[in-house]
C-alpha cells in the first residue's frame, strides 16, 4: 500500500472534514453549518501549497463559492446565539430582542434555501479526487525529513505572507475602536493561523503555542465582530417603518449601547494581545528570511 504524503494528508484531512460537516449544514444544523465554513476556509488554504496550476485555482473558486453560501447563515445563527445569551442574562430589554430575533429567524430561513442549493450543486467526490489526484501528481519523489521540502519553502513563503499582512492591518487599526479595521485584523489573523497550520503539519511539529495564541485573538475579534453585526442589523431595524412603538424603538436603542459596551470592553483585551501577535509575525518573517538565505 502506498503511503501517504503529507500533502495528501493534508488535502485528505479537510475534505473529510467537510464532507463530515455538509450532511448537517444541508439541514440547516447550527455546528454543521459553522464545521462546513470552518473546513472550507482551510481547505482554501492549502490548496495552493500542495496542489498547483489551473485545477487549484478551479477548486478554490468552487470553495470560496460554497463559503460565500454558508457566511450569511452562520452569521444569522451567532446573532441568534447572541440575543439568547442577552435575554438570559437579562442586560438588554425583552421587547427588543424579540422583534430583533423575529427579523433575523425570517432572513435566516430565506438564506437557508440559498445556501442548500449550493451544498447540493457541489459534487464533493469530484473535488476529492481532483484535489488527491494532484497533490499526488505534484508531491516531490524524494522526501525530506517528515515532508516535502519544496512544500515546506512554499508553506512558510505563503505564512510570512501572511503574517507581513496581519502586521499592515494592526498598523492600520491603530490604537482606537474603528470596527472595519477591526474586521481586517481578525481576516488577518484567521488566515496566518491557517498557513500556520499547514506548515506546521508539513513538518510534522506539535508546537501550538503560537497557534493557541491565534485561536484566542480570532475568537475575541470574532465576538467583536458578531456584536457590530447585530448593532447594524438593530439600527436597520430602527430605521424602517415597522418600528412605530416608542417603547419598543426604546428598548432598541438600549440593546444597542449594551452591545457598544462589550466591543469597547473587548476592544480593551484586543490592546493587551497586539504584542503577541506582532511577535508571531517577527517570527514568521525570519522563518522565511532564514529559508532565502539558505536557498542562496
Amino acid at each position: 500500500m502506498t503511503r501517504s504524503t503529507p500533502s495528501e494528508l493534508i488535502v485528505r484531512q479537510r475534505l473529510m472534514a467537510l464532507g463530515r460537516s455538509l450532511a448537517p449544514a444541508r439541514k440547516g444544523d447550527v455546528n454543521g453549518v459553522h464545521h462546513a465554513r470552518v473546513a472550507t476556509r482551510r481547505l482554501r488554504e492549502a490548496l495552493p501549497v500542495v496542489v498547483s496550476g489551473k485545477i487549484a485555482r478551479k477548486l478554490k473558486k468552487r470553495m470560496r463559492r460554497l463559503t460565500r453560501a454558508l457566511g450569511p447563515v452562520r452569521e444569522l445563527d451567532v446573532a441568534l446565539i447572541t440575543l439568547d445569551e442577552l435575554a438570559a442574562s437579562g442586560d438588554a430589554p425583552e421587547g427588543g430582542i424579540v422583534r430583533l430575533r423575529y427579523v433575523v429567524v425570517e432572513e435566516r430561513t430565506r438564506l437557508l434555501m440559498e445556501m442548500t442549493r449550493q451544498i447540493e450543486r457541489l459534487d464533493l467526490h469530484k473535488v476529492q479526487k481532483q484535489s488527491l489526484d494532484a497533490a499526488r501528481a505534484g508531491a516531490s519523489k524524494k522526501r525530506g525529513g517528515r515532508g516535502d521540502r519544496r512544500r515546506i519553502a512554499d508553506a512558510d513563503i505563503r505564512t510570512a505572507r501572511r503574517g507581513a499582512d496581519l502586521r499592515a492591518a494592526i498598523n492600520n487599526a491603530g490604537g482606537i475602536y474603528l470596527a472595519d479595521r477591526l474586521h481586517a485584523v481578525r481576516i488577518a489573523v484567521k488566515k496566518l493561523r491557517y498557513a500556520m497550520e499547514i506548515a506546521r503539519e508539513l513538518r510534522g511539529s506539535r508546537a501550538l503555542k503560537q497557534l493557541r495564541t491565534l485561536k484566542r485573538v480570532q475568537d475575541l475579534l470574532g465576538r467583536m465582530h458578531d456584536l457590530e453585526v447585530l448593532i447594524a442589523r438593530t439600527r436597520a431595524l430602527q430605521s424602517t417603518a415597522n418600528v412605530r412603538d416608542l417603547k419598543l424603538s426604546a428598548d432598541l436603542d438600549r440593546l444597542v449601547r449594551v452591545l457598544e459596551m462589550e466591543c469597547r470592553r473587548l476592544h480593551g483585551r484586543y490592546m493587551n494581545e497586539r504584542k503577541s501577535l506582532l511577535t508571531i509575525c517577527d517570527h514568521v518573517a525570519a522563518q522565511a528570511e532564514q529559508l532565502r538565505v539558505s536557498a542562496a
